[in-house]
C-alpha cells in the first residue's frame, strides 16, 4: 500500500493507572472495539486514525503520543535529525512494524512508524 505522504494515523494514550477502566470507558462511550497486544496494551484500529492504550508502566508517556506513518523510516529518521529533532528513542521493532520517537523544537514528543508490510 503506497501512501500519499506522511500523516498522523495513530495516537497512543497513556493508560498506566487504569488500563482496563480506560479501555472500558472508550468502548462504552464510543463503541470502540479493542484488540489486546499483551496484558497492558490495546488498540482500536479502523484504518483512519487508530488509538492505542499503553498501560506499560516503563514505556508509557505522561501525554498522548501522536504517531506519523511513513514509507521509509530510515529516510525520515535522517530528515528529522537534520531538521533539528532530538531522537528520544532510536528505531526499534514492535508487533506490526518499526518506529522511533523524537522531540520537536517546542518540546513535544512524537513517533514515526513504518508498517512491517512496507
Amino acid at each position: 500500500m503506497r501512501m500519499a505522504g506522511p500523516r498522523i494515523d495513530y495516537v497512543e494514550l497513556p493508560s498506566v493507572t487504569a488500563h482496563e477502566l480506560t479501555r472500558g470507558f472508550y468502548s462504552r462511550a464510543f463503541g470502540w472495539s479493542f484488540t489486546d497486544f499483551g496484558p497492558d496494551y490495546s488498540a482500536m484500529t479502523t484504518g483512519d486514525v487508530d488509538v492505542g492504550l499503553n498501560g506499560q508502566r516503563e514505556e508509557a508517556l505522561a501525554a498522548p503520543l501522536p504517531v506519523i506513518r511513513v514509507n521509509d523510516l530510515e529516510a525520515v529518521f535522517d530528515a528529522v535529525t537534520k531538521a533539528g529533532g532530538i531522537i528520544a528513542k532510536p528505531i526499534f521493532s514492535f508487533p506490526g512494524g518499526r518506529r522511533f520517537h523524537f522531540i520537536d523544537p517546542s518540546g513535544s514528543e512524537l513517533a514515526v512508524w513504518q508498517s512491517a508490510e512496507e
